[in-house]
């Protein structure tokens, strides 16, 4: 009669490992292979985010850059609409009207016409007769351009917060209604008019909020 041999238990071990260590390297390389997925997904989503910001505010895409001026509006303040070297050499010919102001400044933000005295709602700024470059005081869109030789020709911009900026009494302007202009632009030069002949070569500044003329001072330390 044969014997009958016992089972070995380090043969069953043997077993287990061979097939142990497949299956737990296969759950890795599942899980790697996910992950890579999921990263490359999420990547191209972020690219394709920004390249569709990138597009909108580039103006050679046709975005004319509303996504950036409109971005850097809002955190700007409002500089002086001329070249900052300019500063000590120009300076306030006539006021602006302020119905809170002392008689003194407010006679002298009266303009006279035809022997009729006009209030200015903005100001009046000379470089001692001489023409000088006129600047966005602030990033934003031409509202208007009116081309006027009696009254003086004049730039419109809109601006966020509901400001709106106007340059009269300008010549050469160099935008037009629509288009985007970024602070410190240049967008004309001063000049003349007949209608405010005293002044001569002069910037009529004049801001607006919400729809409202209010005085640059308050934005300006004129």
């Amino acid at each position: 009669m044969r014997e009958e041999k016992p089972n070995n238990p380090s043969q069953k071990n043997k077993n287990r490992k061979s097939w142990l260590w497949p299956a737990i390297y296969s759950g890795f390389a599942v899980l790697f292979v996910g992950m890579v997925w999921t990263y490359q997904a999420v990547t191209n989503d972020d690219a394709g985010e920004k390249a569709q910001v990138s597009q909108s505010g580039d103006p050679a895409g046709g975005g004319g850059g509303e996504v950036t001026l409109e971005t850097n509006a809002s955190n700007e303040t409002m500089k002086f609409p001329f070249d900052e070297a300019l500063l000590d050499n120009v300076s306030v010919l006539q006021e602006y009207y302020d119905m809170e102001a002392d008689s003194e400044q407010r006679e002298k933000a009266l303009l006279v016409f035809n022997q009729t005295y006009v209030t200015n709602s903005g100001i009046s700024l000379s470089n001692g007769d001489e023409p000088f470059e006129v600047k966005a005081a602030l990033s934003g869109t031409v509202e208007d351009v009116v081309v006027d030789e009696f009254m003086g020709n004049k730039v419109t911009i809109k601006h966020a917060d509901g400001l709106v900026t106007s340059y009269g009494s300008v010549t050469g302007i160099l935008v037009e209604k629509g288009d985007q202009v970024a602070q410190g632009a240049t967008i004309a030069t001063t000049a003349a008019n007949e209608w405010n002949p005293t002044a001569g070569n002069h910037l009529l500044f004049e801001v607006k909020k919400d729809g409202v003329a209010v005085n640059p001072g308050n934005y300006l330390a004129f």
